[in-house]
Formats: structure tokens, sequence, C-alpha cells
């Protein structure tokens, strides 16, 4: 029993350490896209925001631990629950690969879900928990494309009727403010996803009979971050040039507008103890701001390949979850 925990651990700290590469992107492409600033300083800097800001919540690892399924009550939980995380760094990895800004988000609950179903039968499963996260991780999208659009028209008639013609001096100003932004989007990011990580090492100690609550243990919070912002320092830089340079041309007024935008959402998510995408966030956030600027801009063919790499990672990750669960665990 034990050494299924360690096991769970280690691979829940190894997901959130690719999260961390795989959702670099998220918190600084648009700040390198405009040479805000460089690359290395860049990634060190979320990183740091990415452990801050994991260590100050726990609502989001809570509903992620007891939402979808109730660990103290799940057969063979702690298989379930390494079934649904070699599920989600498999689909992690294949995406990081391909250079594809997947969602970690989607393919960890829908592994989740999946490994709940084959191990404990689908009345297992919290339909209406499973669901609402899933409303929100739908939603949190189109909020953020409608918000950064009216931020963005703001900031535009700002612009317009402070009477400053100077595209040099916006793109100086708007630069300075993109390190403010980027740092609150780094900290934002770390306060969401780190979270999930730990809510999936509390729902493995609590099927282990090792744990007897939700809360999340100290030694788990430190653990999670650490995680992450190693995976941050190292830099997911194929989904970093997807996102800042293959969706539109981002300059320093939507970039500091798109990583506001982000932070609000995400920020507003995590208060209210929900997991949400922030790939998914910040990526409709751009798209948001970018479509104020110049629509005609935005590369819409490369914004519907992403779009259905959304639509299919919560079913395909419970697929794979299911099959690796069966031939994991049922078959031998």
């Amino acid at each position: 029993m034990l050494t299924l925990i360690i096991f769970i651990v280690v691979l829940a700290l190894l997901f959130d350490f690719i999260n961390g590469f795989h959702d670099t992107a998220n918190a600084i492409a648009t700040s390198i896209s405009t040479r805000a600033m460089s690359p290395r300083f860049a990634v060190l800097y979320a990183a740091g925001l990415n452990f801050v800001g994991a260590m100050l919540s726990s609502e989001v690892a809570k509903t992620v631990g007891g939402s979808i399924a109730n660990p103290a009550e799940i057969d063979n939980g702690l298989q379930v629950v390494i079934a649904a995380l070699v599920a989600a760094i498999v689909w992690n990895l294949l995406t990081w690969y391909y250079g594809i800004p997947s969602s970690s988000s989607h393919t960890l609950i829908g592994a989740l879900a999946g490994a709940v179903i084959a191990g404990a039968g689908i009345d297992s499963l919290h339909m209406s928990g499973f669901l609402k996260i899933v409303y929100i991780l739908i939603l949190s999208p189109i909020i953020a494309f409608a918000m950064g659009f009216l931020i963005m028209l703001l900031l535009k008639y700002i612009i317009l009727f402070s009477g400053n013609k100077s595209r040099s001096k916006l793109n100086r100003m708007f630069r300075t403010f993109q390190i403010l932004s980027a740092g609150l989007l780094s900290f934002s990011h770390g306060g969401n996803d780190a979270q999930k990580a730990m809510g999936i090492i509390v729902f493995g100690l609590v099927a282990g009979g090792y744990h007897t609550s939700l809360d999340v243990p100290l030694w788990v919070k430190i653990s999670a971050a650490t995680a992450m912002g190693l995976g941050t320092s190292i830099g997911g830089w194929k989904i970093i040039k997807t996102v800042s340079k293959k969706i539109m041309k981002i300059e320093p007024v939507n970039g500091f507008a798109s990583d506001l935008t982000s932070s609000i959402v995400i920020q507003t998510s995590t208060a209210l103890g929900q997991p949400l995408s922030t790939t998914h966030v910040i990526t409709s956030a751009i798209i948001g701001t970018g479509s104020v600027i110049r629509f005609k801009d935005v590369k819409w063919a490369t914004v519907g390949r992403m779009i259905m790499t959304w639509l299919i990672t919560i079913p395909i990750s419970m697929v794979l979850a299911f099959v690796l669960y069966k031939l994991f665990f049922s078959l031998f």
C-alpha cells in the first residue's frame, strides 16, 4: 500500500512538472513575443511566481480531490489514481511534442473520470461535480474572449482620446506594463494549476487511508509548488512559439490586455475553488484582444486546430485512462 502511495506522489509531481513546462507559454508568450522580457528572464520570473501562487490557496485542490468521486468510498482508489496520472502524462507529452497548447486541466479531469468509471463503475462518478467542472472549463474561455475584447476596446479608446500618437512611446509603456501583468498571470497560473496535482495526491492519500480529509498537507503544497516551479524553469518552447507567433502578431498593448484579462478570469475561478484551463483562458484572451486590433490578421486556421484539440482532450483522456486501467489492473 505504501509503495503505491509513493508511486502516486511521484507520478503526480511528474505530472505537475510536465504541466509547468507544458504551460509556461501561458504566462510569458506574449511578453517574449513583444520583447518586453528576454526568454530566459521570463521563464525564471514565471517559475518563481508560479511557486508563490501555488502555496497560497487550496480550494481548487479540494474540488479536484472530492468533486469527481469520493476517495474514501471508491473501490480500487489507488489504482484509479495511477491510471489517471499515467493517461494525463502521456497526453500532455504528446501535445507538448507537437507544440499544441492543449489543456493539462482537461487532461487530468477527463483521465480521472475515465479511471473512476473503469475501476469503480459509473455509479461512483459524481456526475454533478464532474459536469460542474466541465461547464467551467467550457465557459471560462468564452468569458476570456469576451472580456479580452472589451478590455482591448476600452484601451483602444483611451489611447485614441489621450492624443498619444507615438507608436514607439506606446510600445515602451505597454512593455513595462507587460512585465507586471506577466507576473500577475504567472502567480495566477500557479494558484490554479498546481492545485490540481495537490488534489490528485490528496485523493490518493484518502483512498489509501493515509489522510482523512480533503485538506492539503503542507508537504504536498511545497512538493507540488516546487515541481511546477522547476517545470516552468525549463520552458515549453514549442508551445511558446505556437501561442506567441502562430495565432497572430502580438503587440505590447494587446499582450498586456491579454495577460490582464487572463489573470482576472483565473483569479476569480481560483477564489471560487474551480479548476479551469489556463491554456484555454490565455489563448482565448489573445484571440479576443487581437480581434479588436486586426480581426483578419488572426490566424483562424490555427485557432480552429487548437479548438479541435480542446474539444477532444477530455473524451480522449477518459478513454485513454479507462483503457490503461483495464490493461494494468484488470488483465494482470
